[in-house]
């Protein structure tokens, strides 16, 4: 079982700026990759950037340039820094541990609460 914490939510004028952390916690394997995701009201849950164990990293394309992420293993913490925010950012953002289970022959992914970003004036 893994744990997900997440914090760094809130509200940020256009423009703004805010970072996200989730620290996991649990049965963590160490290869895994960890990642952001986010949903809009009425609209799917989409990806906005995902890092693995050896640091490779994708990023949705509207916010590509704008989100950094980046992880500290020792820590087992992931953060996303969003930069240059706009209203379409509006969303929850959900943290997400993937690994793939070798007892069940496949992918299992664990989430986080999910915290509110609101961006507005």
């Amino acid at each position: 079982q893994v744990q997900l914490v997440e914090s760094g939510g809130g509200l940020v004028q256009p423009g703004g700026s805010l970072r996200l952390s989730c620290v996991a916690s649990g049965n963590i394997f160490s290869i895994n990759t960890m990642g952001w995701y986010r949903q809009a009201p009425g609209k799917q849950r989409e990806l906005v950037a995902s890092i693995t164990n050896t640091g490779s990293t994708n990023y949705a394309g509207s916010v590509k340039g704008r989100f950094t992420i980046s992880r500290d293993n020792a820590k087992n913490t992931v953060y996303l820094q969003m930069n240059s925010l706009k209203p379409e950012d509006t969303a929850v953002y959900y943290c997400n541990y993937n690994y793939f289970s070798y007892s069940e022959y496949r992918d299992r992914d664990y989430w986080g609460q999910g915290t509110q970003v609101t961006v507005s004036s």
